[in-house]
């Protein structure tokens, strides 16, 4: 994640009446990741409304406030049932992996002790940030919901606290309302970030009124933060053989805006651009033809990649034409930038590199 921005259907921590109709104008303001709360919508209702988000392109989520056992492992039966792509929120990470191990769902548990309902962060800063670490070494958590500004204290260090302490993606949640709050979780390392009731509210400046309004006003403050974030960006890079030295001059005239960067490379490539530059932070898969392709699909199928750059050959005829049509099409299907050239790369590296 690159520092998205996760529109939540939802008002004092309870999915609202109307999510359905919500959701058709936060639809038209342009938001692409779109969520909702356990409570405030009988079961066959969140369905539909997780189709719908679906069914239109964006990425789902469901985010637990129940406090209770048998309430929080029920709403992860129901994110593993209404078939979200994120289950965000709760406090018993083993039970609930113990149930999402063997789906898809991405799971991104709350560090601390939460309390009440709308829910707080509670306890000193360094008990959370050992929670954050002890929840982050748990393989079926794939990150964390933070509720940052539930926190009676120095929120921007507690953010960029959890955010230094584990390598997963945090996720900052509870009462951001203003751009001042974007900026400041940006700039903590956040890889997303949620707003519900302040959006609902009006709470954001706006050029246009409305709910449609509101969601590109923050948009609008999502683009400008992510400029500044100190998250590292996830990009695979990978070539046909031809084009491979195109890759690595590429690379070269990047390496500064890439470096603290992660870079997810075909055997082949990541061999050429480690020994270009060997200062980049590089994850070597399996060679394109033995799997590294495939390897690649599945990073971009679970939302692991900000970005893939492949560097194609289309004057050749490749035994590798139909894996780069699966990437394509698993880039289109998951809302993942591609770049197939290196103008397009350059695009990519000035949109998602600047700092």
């Amino acid at each position: 994640m690159a520092f998205d921005f996760i529109l939540m259907l939802t008002s004092n921590d309870r999915t609202i009446p109307d999510a359905h109709a919500r959701l058709n104008e936060a639809l038209e303001g342009g938001v692409r990741h779109i969520g909702f709360k356990d409570v405030g919508l009988p079961f066959d209702e969140l369905k539909g409304l997780a189709n719908a988000i679906r069914a239109a392109g964006g990425r789902s989520y469901l985010e637990v406030v129940s406090l209770d056992a048998e309430s929080e492992l029920a709403s992860a039966r129901a994110a593993i049932d209404l078939d979200v792509d994120c289950l965000l929120g709760g406090t018993r990470a083993e039970e609930v992996t113990a149930l999402t191990r063997h789906h898809p769902v991405r799971y991104f548990p709350f560090p601390g002790r939460i309390t009440g309902h709308p829910s707080v962060l509670e306890g000193p800063s360094r008990a959370i940030v050992d929670s954050a670490r002890r929840l982050a070494d748990l393989e079926h958590v794939h990150g964390l919901d933070l509720l940052a500004y539930r926190f009676d204290g120095d929120v921007p260090h507690l953010m960029a606290d959890v955010c230094a302490a584990v390598e997963k993606p945090v996720i900052m949640a509870g009462s951001i309302d203003s751009p001042e709050r974007i900026s400041e979780a940006a700039l903590a390392g956040a890889a997303g970030f949620t707003v519900g009731t302040a959006a609902l509210a009006g709470a954001f400046p706006a050029e246009s009124a409305g709910f449609a309004g509101q969601v590109r006003a923050i948009l609008e403050l999502t683009d400008r933060a992510r400029t500044r974030s100190t998250v590292p960006r996830r990009l695979a890079l990978s070539a046909h053989d031809t084009r491979k030295p195109q890759l690595r001059a590429w690379v070269l005239r990047h390496r500064k805006a890439l470096a603290g960067h992660r870079l997810i490379c075909t055997g082949g490539t990541g061999r050429t651009i480690a020994e270009a530059a060997p200062e980049l932070t590089i994850q070597r898969l399996q060679r394109g033809g033995r799997g590294g392709d495939q390897q690649l699909g599945a990073l971009i199928a679970t939302g692991d990649l900000d970005a893939v750059i492949f560097f194609a050959d289309p004057t050749l005829p490749h035994s590798g034409d139909a894996d780069l049509q699966a990437l394509t099409r698993l880039t289109v299907l998951h809302d993942t930038p591609l770049a197939l050239g290196p103008a397009a790369a350059d695009m990519v590296a000035g949109a998602l590199l600047a700092r």
